[in-house]
């Protein structure tokens, strides 16, 4: 069994087939027959894990197993007790109820620099907060974010259930 712990890079396609305008997983991996166990979209960075195991790749992403999945979120404003309350509460998307998530403002993250930078307005301060949840549906953290209006600048998952990013 080969399970291979890797930190996306912003602006990579999470597949092994070429893509038109941007690098993919086949830039990065040599190692055959491995599939990734999730998504990460392209401009989200951060753990990704991938195997030959399809068993193991059914438990990471599995809506059933609920497996809870870290990230570090870069929002633009400053979130009021009371929007933050809403994610872990659940908030209503296009597609439904999301879970209640578990939201703690954090200091900004000792990670490596994004290319390109983020889009920074100075006039509008922005916050790092840690969410985790248990389900993966499209694009969720920032269509959460957007919901309570703090949209999401980069986001960066640190966490896959018992595997972490740490020093990849």
């Amino acid at each position: 069994m080969i399970l291979l712990a890797f930190n996306k890079p912003y602006d990579v396609v999470c597949q092994f087939r070429a893509h038109p305008t941007s690098a993919t997983l086949n830039d990065y991996i040599t190692t055959e027959n491995i599939y990734p166990s999730g998504r990460l979209d392209r401009d989200s960075e951060g753990l990704l894990l991938l195997t030959d195991d399809g068993l193991l790749q059914h438990r990471i992403t599995a809506p059933k197993l609920k497996m809870i999945k870290g990230y570090w979120v870069q929002v633009e404003g400053i979130p009021r007790a009371k929007a933050l309350n809403l994610l872990e509460n659940g908030v209503e998307l296009k597609d439904g109820m999301t879970q209640a998530a578990q939201v703690k403002i954090i200091a900004e993250p000792q990670i490596w620099e994004r290319e390109p930078p983020i889009r920074e307005r100075k006039a509008i301060p922005t916050q790092w907060l840690d969410i985790s949840i248990k389900e993966g549906r499209n694009r969720q953290i920032r269509r959460m974010t957007a919901k309570i209006g703090y949209p999401t600048l980069r986001l960066i998952r640190y966490r896959i259930g018992s595997w972490y990013l740490n020093d990849l």
